[in-house]
């Protein structure tokens, strides 16, 4: 699909439900609500498009596309370069102990320079030459060829394949039927879908409290061993001042 029908991500199992019309068009549910829908042409790449880029076409060569471009009335003040990032610290004194012939020469430690402002770059003004984004110009396509039977490129179709790709896995996939009726698909559902779904909220709203239970359990238990582990601490020091 060129457009993509993001799946719902609640950690919830959900019914998808994709419908091909006769009139290649298409209809994507997701619960029974649709989501998205369309011409197959349009939503899907099973066609050559039905125009390209114009291959005798290219970008001139003196085309400006540059929006901004320096300001050329702006010059880099003289000695900016000069100032440094860093300076000694002025506050900073020499220690009463430091010995130059042991210490070696003693240097105060530097700070950022409040005066220093980075590296120069010059004001950005609107380029009076910009021309915009250069669009290439289409045109037909010599290979696009109409296709009135679209709709049926499956034809005793009889199986579901899928391409997947996740980070987690535990994704479960059951309960795929194949219809030229779109009833008999919701009553499918009916019988098996939509009778697991309100048993597996509570199952899951039942794990998260019991998941929650566990790890305030298992926080609290460690707070009580951190503060019993502080006071063994604290005798201890007691004792070794006695």
């Amino acid at each position: 699909m060129k457009k993509t029908v993001s799946p719902l991500s609640d950690q919830q199992t959900h019914l998808y439900t994709l419908v091909v019309k006769a009139d290649a068009t298409y209809e994507v549910f997701i619960d029974e609500v649709s989501k998205q829908s369309g011409k197959l042409e349009e939503g899907w790449s099973f066609l050559a498009p039905k125009e390209i880029k114009d291959p005798a076409q290219s970008k001139p060569a003196d085309w400006v596309d540059t929006k901004k471009i320096p300001d050329p009335a702006e010059v880099k003040p003289e000695g900016y370069d000069d100032i440094p990032a860093k300076i000694p610290d002025p506050e900073a004194t020499k220690p009463d102990d430091w010995e130059d012939e042991d210490d070696g020469e003693w240097e105060p430690p530097t700070i950022d320079n409040p005066e220093y402002k980075g590296e120069w770059k010059p004001t950005m003004i609107d380029n009076p030459d910009y021309k915009g984004e250069w669009v290439h110009p289409m045109i037909p396509n010599p290979d696009y060829k109409e296709d009135p039977a679209l709709a049926n490129r499956c034809v005793d179709c009889g199986m579901v394949g899928f391409e997947l790709w996740q980070v987690k896995a535990g994704t479960v996939f059951d309960d795929i039927i194949v219809t030229d009726s779109l009833d008999d698909a919701k009553a499918f559902a009916q019988e098996t879908f939509f009778v697991k779904k309100d048993k597996e909220a509570v199952a899951k709203k039942k794990a998260d409290e019991e998941k929650k239970a566990k790890a305030e359990e298992e926080k609290k238990k460690k707070e009580e061993e951190d503060a019993a582990a502080g006071d063994d601490d604290e005798e201890g020091d007691a004792h070794e001042e006695l």
